[in-house]
């Protein structure tokens, strides 16, 4: 326990490739908006000394407030609330999927993943473990004939029936001496229990799956010396029928000593006293077990024979056809008679053992791990199956599966830990490559594992439910426990299967890419509207005309009409191709060069339209004063000239209501344009995301009122519009979607690589770093 919080405590958390992008970008914004603020300011050096200002060093301070107010303009202050909106929207879809994120950051995480490393057992595979082989030797009289019966009943419902190689019922199991002695085997060396459930009305488990598939066994074979048996069990109260046989053989063996499974040994066995002899039933893998014995129970006439080289042969063969072809899970068990009065058990023990038989349990694949792993190929996802079995009934439950079908053989896909680990450093780089199975896997692997795909640039996703898969859980970029597994496991992982199931895992990768894809949307909305905003300042100032927008009106459509648009594009619903996409790399820049000169196209349109609408006002409104756009440029020198007009002209509210109004409305439309960054408004039609339709009603609700309310008209510095004055403001805010369905048509069709790296330069857009591991 102690090297295990050791291990996890070594593992440093990395930030997420978001929040490494928004960083980036949040710097390269501060210095661009930075430059432009001390650029505005320089460019208007010469008009400090204007008499308007009243001095230089007041002239100075005007233009300051100015950079001021575009610095308010450009930094996009709803980001941070809108991106954790965001996620926090997507961890509430995902829990509906049965998919518990802890770590909110990893949600992202999970839309950029290259490889899953997945468990086999309950995540691949249902995990109801139940026996439906059992292999014995029946005599050695004239050379070794092997029996084989089939067990019925695929449940943890000790209801079931025995038959022979030929299909006869077996009328008493419990009368032949090999299946006596592997029900109490199963009975003894096991630590799980099987009970009933009588709210739900069915048989469970607590513990290992294939313990109880064994204790389920022990009950099908029944005991000894019933004349009418089976059916004098079938009498019993279902709670009472749960392990009626179990704890019988467990009221006549006395368990003296344990030796636990561990890894390296692969078998498990318990000391057993009974009617003053001693018994060690021991069980595990077939090959551990084979290898430790030295004879064999004849289930003809319940003898013990010496096992020769050529029914150990022959027992090899038939573990391999039922872990191959046959898919199951397979356990040897054995017996040993023990000196009296031995108290302990030690590793020595476990060798001149007697081979009582051989069992075999399916564990049948999940029905919709098939369509899910083939989406992960179409998504550009490699899936790698990790587990503890044997390689041969590995690859055989893998095919069984059907994702597999794209490899011929398993022949350079397929390692077990100790041959991986044997590789030469180039050999195993190549085999990482390749690796479509890992078996016979120890916790420690899975750590081994995840670090060597990370230092080849992946991002993975690792499953875990044991204790000791902690520190794997935790260096993965995305950890992911069971929801059966242990709190440890959970603790340690970003995000937990409520289901195990892994098209839990698939439909959680296609969410993340969504929850990405909702990200770069509002980014884009924000910032693009932004920049229009930096544009109108900008422009302004370098006319010379008046100031179009006040800092606290700014400081209106940043926060609140941009706000409300922009979270409800979280909403937006995942685009019918998100998971025919590759993984977007690591170090790709949330900004694009093409998507940067996107932001710029539109940015600019939404600037311009703004300072048209201020520019209208003054020069053609009906309303307005009709005055020349050069007395307009002058308006500073207006206390020093005779004019035709009133110089508190300028200081008329409805050129910035128009001009606001216009930024208001143009972003409303922008915020449809977002409802899919390439995907065409005739194709995701506005009513698919119908937050943003409210939100864009409520933004207008909000906005009227200012304009039409008295104390907030005086407070932002707004006043009421006419029909015309509204009129004008549709006539220069629809087009923006025009635009952007123009820019959308050329991304479809040309990916935007003829502008890629025109409009990119390294000192505007954030740079790429390579992935630090």
């Amino acid at each position: 326990m102690g090297s295990i919080r050791d291990s996890m405590l070594q593992t440093e958390d990395e930030a997420t490739p978001l929040k490494k992008k928004l960083d980036e970008f949040g710097t390269f914004l501060a210095k661009v908006i930075a430059g432009i603020c001390v650029l505005v300011w320089i460019v208007n050096i010469g008009h400090f000394r204007d008499p308007a200002h009243g001095g230089f060093l007041r002239g100075a301070i005007h233009y300051f407030k100015i950079a001021v107010a575009l610095a308010v303009a450009a930094i996009p202050e709803g980001l941070p609330a809108v991106v954790t909106t965001c996620l926090a929207l997507g961890t509430k879809r995902m829990a509906r999927l049965n998919a518990i994120v802890r770590s909110l950051p990893s949600v992202e995480t999970l839309g950029c993943t290259t490889v899953i490393c997945s468990d086999k057992t309950g995540t691949l595979t249902t995990n109801m473990m139940s026996v439906s082989k059992v292999c014995v030797v029946h005599s050695v009289e004239r050379g070794s004939v092997i029996s084989e019966y089939s067990v019925s009943g695929t449940t943890y419902a000790p209801e079931g029936i025995i038959f022979d190689s030929s299909g006869m019922l077996l009328e008493f199991p419990a009368e032949l001496p090999c299946l006596l002695h592997i029900a109490i085997c199963s009975a003894l060396c096991n630590e799980s229990v099987l009970q009933y459930n009588p709210d739900k009305g069915n048989y469970e488990k607590i513990g290992e799956s294939t313990e109880v598939a064994l204790r389920v066994l022990a009950e099908k074979v029944g005991l000894p010396g019933y004349d009418s048996m089976p059916s004098a069990l079938n009498m019993l109260s279902c709670h009472e029928r749960a392990s009626y046989c179990n704890h019988y053989w467990e009221s006549q063996f006395k368990k003296i000593s344990v030796l636990d499974f561990s890894r390296d040994r692969k078998m498990m066995s318990v000391l057993c006293s009974r009617k003053q002899k001693q018994i060690m039933f021991s069980k595990g893998a077939p090959e551990s077990i084979i290898s430790r014995c030295t004879n064999i129970l004849c289930n003809g006439d319940g003898s013990t024979v010496p096992l020769t080289a050529n029914i150990r042969a022959e027992l090899e063969s038939r573990f391999h056809s039922f872990a191959g072809k046959e898919t199951l899970r397979c356990l040897a068990l054995a017996l040993k008679s023990m000196p009296v009065g031995q108290h302990t058990l030690s590793f020595d023990d476990e060798k001149d053992l007697t081979f009582i038989g051989l069992v075999g349990m399916q564990d049948p694949p999940r029905e919709e791990v098939r369509n899910a792993m083939l989406s992960c190929m179409t998504a550009g996802i490699r899936v790698i199956v990790v587990t503890g079995d044997n390689k041969s009934t590995a690859e055989s439950v893998c095919h069984k599966i059907g994702a597999f079908d794209h490899l011929v053989d398993f022949a350079g896909h397929s390692f077990t830990a100790t041959e991986f680990e044997e590789l030469p450093a180039l050999q195993r780089t190549l085999a990482l490559q390749r690796m479509a199975l890992f078996t016979r896997v120890e916790p420690s692997h899975k750590r081994m594992l995840v670090e060597a795909l990370q230092h080849q640039n992946e991002v993975v996703a690792m499953t875990g439910d044991g204790v000791n898969d902690a520190p794997a859980l935790k260096k993965a970029d995305i950890g992911i426990a069971m929801g059966s597994g242990t709190a440890v496991a959970k603790s340690a992982a970003d995000m937990v299967l409520a289901d195990d199931n892994f098209a839990t895992i698939v439909a959680a990768v296609a969410e993340g890419r969504a929850i990405y894809n909702n990200t770069k949307q509002f980014i884009r909305y924000m910032i693009s509207s932004n920049i229009g905003e930096v544009v109108c300042i900008f422009v302004a100032a370098v006319l010379g005309i008046p100031d179009t927008l006040a800092p606290v009106q700014l400081l209106w459509v940043n926060l609140v009409t941009d706000g409300l648009p922009a979270t409800a594009i979280g909403f937006n619903k995942q685009d019918s191709d998100v998971m025919k996409a590759k993984p977007r790399k690591v170090n790709e820049a949330v900004v694009s060069g093409w998507l940067f000169f996107r932001y710029l196209v539109i940015g600019a349109y939404v600037g311009l339209a703004t300072i048209a609408g201020f520019i209208w006002w003054f020069v053609y409104a009906d309303s307005g004063p009709r005055l020349p756009y050069s007395e307009l440029m002058n308006f500073d020198t207006c206390a020093t000239r005779e004019t035709t007009y009133p110089c508190s002209i300028f200081n008329d509210r409805h050129p910035s209501t128009v001009s606001m109004t216009v930024l208001v409305v143009v972003e409303m439309f922008n915020a449809l344009n977002n409802l899919s960054e390439n995907q065409s408004l005739l194709v995701i039609p506005p009513w698919s995301n119908l937050w943003l339709v409210a939100s864009i009603i409520l933004t207008m609700i909000f906005h009227v009122l200012i304009l039409y309310v008295h104390p907030l008209s005086v407070l932002f510095s707004v006043t009421p519009l006419s029909w015309a004055e509204w009129r004008l403001v549709l006539y220069l805010s629809f087009p923006v979607i025009i635009i952007d369905e123009v820019l959308k048509f050329f991304s479809r069709n040309t990916n935007g690589i003829r502008f890629k790296f025109r409009f990119r330069r390294p000192d505007m857009l954030p740079k790429r770093e390579s992935r630090d591991k």
